[in-house]
C-alpha cells in the first residue's frame, strides 16, 4: 500500500487539529482579552481562506489550475507540510501555557525568547503558514492560492493585534526583541 501526497497532507491537518485541543486544555488563565469584534478582523479572512484551500468543485474560475499537476507537486506539498507541522509543534510545545487561540494577554504571561521563538516572532504562523503552502501547491488552483493570501492576511492581522498587547506588557522587553527577530521569516521578514 502506497501512502499518497494527499493522505500525507491530510495527516498533518488531523495532527495538527488533535494536538492544539489537546493542548489547549494546560493554557493558563486569561487575564486581559480585547472585544470578541477585534477577533473578527482575523478569523473572518482566515476562515474564508481555508474554507478556499479545502474545498473544491467551486465555480469558474476558482478551478482553474495555476501550477502543474503531478506527482512531483504532490510529494513537494506535503514534504512542506510536514515542515510546517513541525514547526508548529515545535512553536507550540515552547509556548506552553501562554499560548491561546485569540489575541490574549495571560495570567503570570512570560515574553518567550527561545526554542523556534529566537529565529520568529510567529513562528506558529510561520509553522501553519508552511502547512498550507504544502496544501496549496498539489491542489494548484485559484482557490487555493487565494486561500493561502487570505489566510495570510488573517494571520497578518492577528499578529499586529498580538504585538500592540505586546507591547503594553512588556514595554522594554519587546520593542527589542522585535528589532532583533523578524515576525515570520528567519532574518528576512
Amino acid at each position: 500500500m502506497t501512502i499518497t501526497p494527499s493522505q500525507i497532507i491530510i495527516a498533518c491537518w488531523v495532527i495538527y487539529v488533535l494536538y492544539w485541543n489537546v493542548s489547549a486544555l494546560s493554557a493558563k488563565p486569561v487575564a486581559e482579552r480585547p472585544r470578541w469584534t477585534r477577533n473578527l478582523r482575523y478569523n473572518i479572512p482566515t476562515l474564508i481562506g481555508g474554507v478556499l484551500m479545502f474545498l473544491d468543485r467551486l465555480p469558474y474560475p476558482l478551478e482553474v489550475r495555476l501550477t502543474p499537476d503531478g506527482r512531483g507537486a504532490g510529494y513537494i506539498g506535503a514534504a512542506i507540510c510536514v515542515l510546517g507541522l513541525l514547526v508548529s509543534i515545535w512553536s507550540r510545545r515552547t509556548l506552553a501555557g501562554n499560548w491561546s487561540a485569540a489575541v490574549v494577554f495571560k495570567e503570570g504571561h512570560e515574553l518567550v525568547e527561545r526554542g523556534p521563538y529566537r529565529y520568529v516572532r510567529h513562528p506558529i504562523y510561520t509553522g501553519l503558514l508552511l502547512m498550507c503552502l504544502g496544501s496549496a501547491i498539489p491542489a494548484g488552483c485559484v482557490r487555493s492560492w487565494l486561500g493561502l493570501v487570505l489566510v495570510f492576511a488573517g494571520f497578518w492581522i492577528k499578529l499586529r493585534q498580538e504585538e500592540v498587547l505586546m507591547n503594553r506588557h512588556f514595554p522594554n522587553e519587546y520593542p527589542s526583541y522585535q528589532t532583533r527577530v523578524k515576525a515570520l521569516i528567519p532574518f528576512v521578514f
